[in-house]
């Protein structure tokens, strides 16, 4: 195993930024997050919602373990929690070997338009470059969907290259942007990160 992935190992934490905190997602999040991702706004451009409660119990406690089952993989899942206590979406990492990462987030409508979006993202981004050592993010979207390319083009994502996209197996209708983290010397050091 590279040092890299076994970074992702740290233990997930909560992670604070200004009026959220990410939560690490646990299952009694389900019954709360339900009513988020119903939300039929979420699902204009791709994926459909849980279809029960139970359901998404379920998944949230498969993604417990935090780990793919052949273990190549950390899924990192925070929850957003705004400081008023209302749980509005969550957002998600999954790190590969080499510190790469490919990021998704899903924000109920109810809270579009507030920045509460960019600033969840851009809190996850920096805690996985600060401790589970990612140097690279990716995300994969619909070209339709120009809420998110926006999200992404705030905290500084550029559209991937034709050949990137090939080897990603992205769809014609989707864009894969990405953006490559500062390398922190202190914070690779303190991670026990010695492929620095």
């Amino acid at each position: 195993m590279t040092a890299a992935l076994a970074t992702a190992d740290a233990p997930m934490r909560e992670v604070r930024a200004d009026g959220l905190r990410l939560e690490p997602q646990r299952v009694d999040h389900a019954d709360a997050m339900f009513a988020v991702l119903t939300d039929p706004a979420l699902y204009e451009f791709e994926h459909e919602p849980p279809d029960s409660v139970e359901s998404l119990r379920r998944r949230f406690a498969a993604l417990e373990a935090r780990r793919s089952p052949n273990g190549r993989q950390a899924w990192l899942h925070w929850v957003v929690r705004l400081d008023d206590g209302a749980l509005v979406g969550a957002v998600q990492a999954t790190v590969e070997h080499g510190g790469h990462a490919a990021i998704a987030y899903e924000l109920g409508s109810a809270w579009w338009g507030r920045g509460i979006g960019t600033r969840a993202v851009a809190a996850m981004v920096n805690e996985l470059a600060a401790r589970h050592g990612v140097r690279h993010c990716s995300a994969v979207l619909k070209q339709q969907n120009l809420r998110s390319f926006h999200l992404l083009r705030r905290l500084r994502f550029t559209h991937a290259s034709p050949a990137a996209h090939a080897a990603r197996g992205v769809e014609r209708d989707e864009w894969l942007m990405e953006r490559t983290l500062p390398h922190d010397p202190a914070a690779a050091a303190e991670r026990g990160d010695r492929s620095s």
